[in-house]
């Protein structure tokens, strides 16, 4: 098995790329770096009417993106790309560099396989070919290593509140779920209860999906608790607040943001929201049957289970094929 050393010192090129989207680019971004690489970030971007259509529709060609072909750096030697429009763009890198970069599709591509040299995406999704293997959840950036460290750089800010610490991570609308105010509140009252029963104090972040008045609600239903709520000023403290807690609560509309909790080790609590479908039943389903995550009832529980590893297992999967076909 190659150890990381051996690309870099090779000075192998890696892009990363994806449509821009934060929760889109972790996933690149996140193997890569399990991989040893230091990735080139690159943002893609589809011309109109390309952009509209569903990826099976759109030609295979480089006339479809704003995007110079080829690039004045020349062509990679491995590309992660995650994304509808990063997946059109990934499959005309390979068939016009011949080859020479080997090209890696996070989640199902909405077109063939065949166009990659590897397909990764979770189990949830359905998606089996030869060359696709599949994950529980997303990747993502979880190290033991960066929990540490994000946990010492928060330390100061969260003296004042008491043990034990649950992290309280809030996501909000999408096209699946919805973030009521019915949920909003429900959620308050379980927090209010488990502070009372345990003496816990409360890390907690939104998202931008969350909506100022959930915010506001929320913000309301903790008032008098001991909580440390992020207001998107200074250091994020994500990471931070993964690693100091002792167990964790997400809403359930982000896969990101549950397969980050648990690939902690630690209880792992779901909050259901409004809506749903499919895909994120099979997605939650497995992790429950996994013993991994909970829903919250407002009643703190302890368990353990083997952190999620995904992204680690996945990069040396990866690190393993491209070493038999002796790109690195």
């Amino acid at each position: 098995m190659p150890n990381n050393t051996n690309h870099k010192r090779k000075n192998l090129i890696c892009w990363a790329v994806s449509d821009g989207r934060a929760g889109i680019e972790v996933q690149c971004t996140g193997l890569a770096e399990a991989m040893g690489f230091d990735p080139v970030i690159r943002h893609v971007t589809m011309k109109r009417p390309w952009k509209w259509f569903p990826p099976s529709l759109v030609p295979l060609a480089s006339f479809v993106y704003e995007n110079q072909f080829p690039p004045e750096e020349g062509w990679p030697d491995l590309v992660i790309a995650c994304g509808r429009q990063a997946a059109v763009f990934n499959a005309v890198v390979r068939k016009r560099s011949r080859g020479k970069s080997f090209c890696i599709q996070v989640q199902d591509p909405k077109i063939s396989p065949e166009h990659f040299d590897l397909v990764i995406t979770p189990e949830h999704d359905l998606l089996r070919r030869p060359n696709v293997l599949t994950t529980t959840g997303g990747f993502n950036k979880v190290t033991s290593q960066r929990l540490k460290e994000e946990t010492v750089k928060l330390e100061s800010r969260i003296t004042d509140i008491p043990k034990p610490l649950i992290a309280v991570l809030v996501g909000g609308k999408s096209k699946a779920y919805d973030l009521t105010e019915s949920v909003v509140h429900k959620l308050g009252e379980q927090l209010q209860r488990l502070q009372k029963q345990t003496g816990c104090g409360f890390l907690i972040t939104t998202s931008r999906r969350t909506g100022i008045k959930n915010e506001k609600l929320l913000r309301k239903h903790l008032a008098g608790l001991p909580a440390f709520i992020w207001d998107g000023t200074g250091h994020n403290p994500y990471f931070g607040f993964l690693g100091a807690a002792e167990a964790i609560i997400v809403t359930s509309d982000s896969v990101n943001m549950v397969t980050e909790a648990a690939s902690t080790g630690k209880p792992v609590f779901t909050v259901d929201l409004e809506g749903g479908n499919k895909k994120f039943d099979r997605f939650h389903q497995q992790l429950e049957q996994k013993g991994i995550t909970r829903p919250f009832s407002g009643v703190m529980e302890n368990w353990s289970y083997p952190a999620l590893n995904e992204t680690n297992r996945m990069a040396q999967e990866v690190l393993n094929r491209m070493h038999s076909e002796g790109r690195i």
